[in-house]
């Protein structure tokens, strides 16, 4: 199977993940793509104009990738 992700943008999303109890990471992505992984996540426990509330901590919005994992069909290789 391959593995490809949603990236949580709006309010709706992350109360949607929320809700479900998703597991939800986070990520920093800079100017050149470049993805850093910032924390393993967890399920969302507040949500916040500015922030988002992971397992205890606080995460700001308009610094990091808030992602969920999806499971795509087979891989066709």
């Amino acid at each position: 199977m391959k593995r490809t992700y949603k990236v949580l943008k709006t309010d709706m999303e992350l109360f949607g993940a929320a809700l479900v109890q998703a597991h939800v990471y986070v990520v920093f992505v800079d100017e050149e793509l470049r993805v850093t992984f910032e924390d393993y996540g967890g399920v969302i426990e507040e949500v916040k104009p500015e922030s988002v509330k992971i397992a205890g901590k606080i995460f700001m919005r308009d610094q990091l990738e808030f992602r969920i994992d999806l499971v795509s069909g087979e891989d066709p290789e």
